[in-house]
């Protein structure tokens, strides 16, 4: 199961919206065959194992299949894993979690049993969640996995006052910051950072099989038209206050205008999430400023903050996250360390939301 889940890591930048799983076929002790999913619309792990094991003239009848997860059901985009399990007369399959999908869940498993094949699932369960948290909380809860990613000096600045930010991290650690661009499916900013900074908000520095959709918090609808992020169109730009002519030309420059006003007159952040959610989206990326972070925390749509620290003391300037006073410590929002690694100079820290 963990050479599965190993298999399963090296689908962690193209399948989405399809969680990444990863399979290996062992018989008489050997393993004669291995996969993980595809592209969206191609082969899942266990079609590919399979295909793999017939390459090389290995026969998988009475063989055991380990899957990171529940082999599907249903007819999607690719004909469900369960019946070519059973097709190809594999006698056991080891699965290490439940798929949380309301067309799978369980059903994948009943179908291998009523096949007569031994089924047995919960093998390394955490490891297998975490491997597709994005998916989980989607298929749970109806929204993203949202990760807040800032970079700042030891003493939490992440600007002068004069705004000069580039850059407080080294460049490993920024190379790093990609990576994790890369494997989700969506970045988002707020206007603020649009007009300071102009980022590109894409993935850089490697190959990679695609871009993040890239998704602005604009109330006003204040972003111009060239900005960089609307290059190449596919960009998303959610809204409260829609102005007719605004919109026009931001449609004109390729992106998408969202409306989503809360009773205060700003983005309805959690109704944000909960669409993207409905768009498939399972792992949303957030680079912004201190305002729009602090609302995300406040309004509950943060799972996970991801925080470099440079070893530099800047003094004054911008802060992390601009949060709710708070009028005692008790009140303060937990987090949990989930890990802490040094990325060439700068300290990586991935922190959770108890």
């Amino acid at each position: 199961m963990q050479m599965a889940l190993e298999l399963a890591s090296r689908a962690t930048i193209a399948t989405s919206p399809n969680p990444k799983v990863g399979c290996v076929i062992v018989k008489d002790g050997l393993v004669i065959g291995e996969g993980w999913t595809q592209p969206v619309g191609q082969a899942h792990a266990e079609v590919q194992a399979l295909r793999d094991a017939a390459a090389y003239g290995r026969d998988v009848g009475g063989a055991t299949a380990y899957v990171t997860l529940e082999p599907c059901s249903h007819f999607g985009r690719t004909p469900p894993c369960a019946n070519a399990l059973v097709e190809a007369g594999i006698s056991r399959v080891v699965t290490a979690v439940e798929d949380a999908n309301p067309l799978v869940a369980g059903r994948g498993l009943a179908i291998l049993q009523a096949a007569g094949i031994a089924v047995e699932c919960g093998l390394l369960a955490q490891q297998a969640r975490e491997m597709n948290l994005g998916f989980f909380k989607r298929m749970e809860t109806g929204r993203p996995w949202v990760r807040l990613k800032v970079a700042a000096s030891l003493d939490g600045i992440t600007a002068l006052p004069n705004g000069h930010s580039q850059w407080i991290t080294a460049a490993r650690a920024r190379q790093d910051g990609h990576l994790w661009r890369a494997r989700a499916d969506a970045i988002l900013t707020g206007i603020g950072t649009v007009l300071a900074d102009d980022p590109q908000m894409n993935v850089r520095g490697f190959e990679h099989p695609r871009q993040p959709q890239k998704i602005v918090v604009d109330s006003h609808l204040r972003i111009a038209p060239g900005a960089k992020l609307l290059q190449n169109g596919g960009a998303m730009v959610v809204c409260a206050d829609p102005d007719a002519s605004k919109q026009e030309l931001l449609m004109q420059a390729g992106a998408e205008v969202l409306c989503l006003p809360d009773q205060e007159g700003r983005v309805n952040l959690p109704e944000l999430m909960q669409e993207l959610g409905r768009r498939q989206i399972n792992e949303l990326h957030v680079e912004a400023g201190a305002k729009l972070n602090g609302a995300l925390i406040a309004q509950d749509c943060v799972d996970e903050l991801l925080i470099y620290l440079a070893p530099k003391l800047l003094g004054d300037g911008a802060g992390l996250f601009a949060l709710p006073e708070l009028s005692t410590v008790d009140q303060a929002r937990a987090v949990v360390f989930h890990e802490v690694t040094q990325v060439g100079e700068t300290l990586r820290i991935l922190a959770r939301f108890s």
